[in-house]
């Protein structure tokens, strides 16, 4: 996709065609489940329903799917509240849960019980399995399906009285067998289950599934566009059943294709694997896709917006190149990043002519993008790092950074040339000892010396240390999610994902650092919320600074 072309939104599309023939207020909700952090994947969602609300002037609401105590956690209710924030999204006083309709929906079962058209099954869940059938083969009726409703009555209050074992018994929908649609032969509605709820404690032990309470949720909370992800179409006429049977008001339920990140798992299911084995610190580890992830990784939430944006909003799957997520955060970041510099892999470099014991004040430039960013002044001395890459002791022709007798311009400062090479014991270059030519002093009137290189360095006695992360794809596979082509998840993950510097060489403006830099040359970097093993500051890549998405738009 061009950088001009129009996003694809066939929803907004669609209610823009409503609203010409009929007034109503735009009432959308974001349902997810508290078991886990939200990921990329939400943030569409996210953008979507709040931003369709926000942009027809409508109502989001926030609503936990909280039907799995098992799985569930206060701690995953206040991680997504703050990853929607962040995001840029407010629900006001709009957050419900799926528990706070507990009692409604257990009225909705006895109402479908007493129409015939729910009953008590005693069959295990893997006889239900067998019962079901196949896509070529209709289902098999249970030999518990007939019974009367003042049987199925008695045995729903028992299940629900605790009187019963987990997975003795489960209360189904009566629809028909042999529909085509598996969905429709006669799901589970409720289960036992003996576990302890983060909200309601321990006053239920049978439980709604998901497809009985998603569309009667939507219908209590009159929302008018119920927005599900592809793989719930087929889920549609059953969310449509129960509407129709309990005869109660009737949102429209509009699937979209979810997002597919290429280097990416998207299943909160795997990634909770991931941090369960110790492959990842936890779930806000900046390698994650996770929107906690991003953010301590230092991805800017405008970023993500606009990221998601640009993908738009279709009914065709697809596999984005996470280029695309880079290019957003890079485009955001250099316009926003004050640039400064950092040393990674230092090399000693003596200026022999310069005056031992002087410290100068060098101007430097915050943000060429920003004129209002302003200067800072970075001290400059005798002794001075560069990077152990920009030198080579003999450089091939398109080498334009130092080498011997070879000159480069200092960042902000001078021309250096480079008179001699030391080496240790071992053959390895640990100083190199060169001139600085005075009148060459970055902004002044004398300075005319044309060179091709500029490096970036940092003054000996002033540089402040940190330990810098640099991250790379957490899979080495392109589709790391597709389990035919990869298997075994452990398998795919990328041994270089991480690389930690312990000692980097910072310019001292950084020691009080807060937020996003650009490290001259090097690439965009933030400071982390956490501290290091041993106490020191910590700065993590966020992204590089070669873009290959930007290439790839201008074809």
């Amino acid at each position: 996709m061009s950088e001009v072309e129009t996003p694809s939104n066939f929803i907004q599309n669609k209610i823009d065609q409503e609203l010409k023939s009929a007034k109503f207020t735009v009432h959308t909700r974001f349902p997810p489940e508290p078991n886990g952090h939200l990921h990329i994947g939400h943030a569409k969602s996210i953008c979507l329903n709040f931003g369709l609300a926000n942009q027809f002037s409508g109502i989001c609401n926030l609503r936990f799917d909280d039907t799995n105590p098992n799985k569930e956690d206060m701690k995953y209710v206040k991680a997504i509240q703050e990853d929607i924030k962040w995001l840029g999204f407010d629900w006001g006083n709009q957050i419900f849960y799926a528990s706070d309709y507990f009692n409604q929906l257990f009225e909705f079962a006895i109402q479908l019980i007493n129409k015939g058209k729910a009953y008590v099954d005693d069959l295990t869940p893997e006889q239900i399995r067998e019962y079901r059938g196949t896509l070529s083969e209709p289902g098999e009726n249970s030999p518990y399906r007939d019974r009367t409703v003042e049987e199925n009555l008695v045995l729903f209050q028992k299940m629900k009285a605790g009187e019963f074992a987990e997975g003795k018994k489960v209360l189904r929908a009566k629809i028909d067998m042999s529909l085509g649609n598996l969905n429709m032969r006669d799901p589970v509605l409720y289960r036992i289950l003996k576990a302890t709820h983060h909200r309601t404690g321990n006053k239920w032990c049978i439980y709604p599934m998901y497809d009985f309470t998603h569309g009667q949720s939507d219908s209590i909370e009159k929302i008018t566009h119920s927005l599900c992800t592809l793989e719930f179409e087929d889920h549609r006429p059953l969310y449509n059943w129960f509407l129709d049977e309990l005869e109660i008001y009737h949102p429209q339920q509009i699937e979209f294709a979810r997002l597919s990140l290429n280097y990416t798992i998207l299943s909160k299911r795997k990634l909770l694997q991931l941090v369960e084995e110790g492959h990842v610190g936890d779930w806000d580890d900046p390698r994650m896709p996770t929107l906690s992830g991003m953010r301590r990784r230092g991805y800017p939430p405008e970023a993500i917006r606009e990221f998601c944006e640009r993908i738009g909003i279709s009914k065709s799957n697809s596999t984005v190149d996470f280029a695309l997520l880079e290019h957003c955060v890079r485009e955001n970041l250099n316009q926003t990043a004050t640039r400064v510099m950092a040393v990674l892999r230092p090399l000693k470099v003596v200026l022999m002519n310069y005056p031992e014991g002087q410290v100068e004040e060098m101007d430097a430039v915050n943000n060429p993008e920003d004129p209002d960013a302003g200067t800072r002044k970075m001290p400059f001395s005798r002794i001075v790092y560069i990077e152990q890459e920009d030198f080579m002791e003999d450089p091939p022709k398109k080498f334009f950074r130092l080498g011997p007798g070879r000159e480069v311009r200092l960042k902000h400062a001078y021309v250096i040339k480079c008179e001699e090479v030391i080496k240790n014991e071992l053959g390895e270059i640990v100083e190199l000892r060169c001139t600085y030519d005075p009148e060459t002093r970055s902004g002044s009137t004398q300075d005319g010396r044309k060179v091709k290189g500029t490096l970036h360095w940092i003054s000996a006695d002033h540089a402040h240390k940190a330990e810098v992360r640099l991250y790379s794809h957490l899979f080495k596979h392109a589709n790391p999610g597709d389990e035919k082509e990869c298997p075994d998840l452990k398998a795919t993950l990328n041994p270089d994902s991480l690389e930690i510097i312990e000692e980097a060489l910072l310019e001292p403006s950084l020691k009080n650092a807060k937020g996003s830099y650009q490290f001259l040359r090097l690439g965009y970097f933030c400071v982390d919320s956490q501290k290091s093993s041993y106490g020191s500051q910590v700065f993590n890549r966020i992204v590089t600074l070669r873009d290959t998405w930007a290439k790839i738009i201008k074809k």
